[in-house]
Formats: C-alpha cells, sequence, structure tokens
C-alpha cells in the first residue's frame, strides 16, 4: 500500500482514510485477511498504537472483522462496502466541488483563461 501521511491533521484519520481507499479499490478483497496491525504499522511509518486505533474504528463501521485466531478480515457484507464506496465518492465530489469554488472566488473567473477565444489554427488541433 502506498500510504501518505501529512502534517495538520490526525495521523489515525488519515490511515482510516486511506485504508478505506484501499477496501473500494479492491487492495483487500471483501473476506481476505489484512496484514498484522504491526506490519501495517511499520509500512506506514506510523506508531503500531495509532494503526490500531484506525483498525478499531473500521471495525466499529463494519467494514473489518476481528477473528481471535486469524488477525483481521476485510468484510464479506458487500452492501458496507458498497456504502462505503458511495461516501467516499461523496467525500471526494464535495472535496472537489470546494476547491473549484476557491479557484473561481480566487480570480480564476477574472482571467482571460474563462473568455479566451480559440483561433483557428487551435480549433484544427
Amino acid at each position: 500500500m502506498n500510504w501518505n501521511i501529512t502534517a495538520g491533521r490526525p495521523v489515525y484519520v488519515q490511515l482510516i482514510e486511506q485504508l478505506e481507499l484501499a477496501l473500494v479499490a479492491g487492495e483487500f478483497p471483501p473476506g481476505s485477511r489484512i496484514p498484522p496491525v504491526r506490519e501495517l504499522a511499520a509500512d506506514a511509518g506510523v506508531n503500531p498504537n495509532t494503526m490500531q486505533r484506525a483498525l478499531q474504528e473500521l471495525e466499529g463501521r463494519g467494514l473489518l472483522q476481528a477473528q481471535r485466531t486469524a488477525g483481521r478480515t476485510v468484510t464479506a457484507d458487500d452492501a458496507a462496502l458498497r456504502a462505503l464506496r458511495r461516501r467516499r465518492a461523496k467525500a471526494l465530489a464535495e472535496e472537489f466541488l470546494h476547491q473549484m469554488q476557491a479557484l473561481w472566488h480566487g480570480g480564476i473567473r477574472n482571467r482571460s483563461i474563462a473568455a479566451r477565444k480559440r483561433t483557428p489554427t487551435q480549433e484544427k488541433e
């Protein structure tokens, strides 16, 4: 997994978001076993307790299941994974719209880019 932990936001929240994206992308298929806490933490470069907190949150959301002797597995509940996909898609779309509004209000509407007309040479390309 490619981890991207940045400053300014709680690490466990970033871990949750990135694990959710891995689940919806199929990196960990339904019913599959996920790596142990220490392995995930070492891979992400975070404290194992922080990774444990993120995984427990995902368990609480019904996305992971703890197996006493077999570690954690991804839920086989297709409805839960579909709901996660919808939530993540909505959150990403809202973030995109927010950023586009910031660009718009930041002056992009006042630039000639928005009103520029294409030349005949550009239209042929």
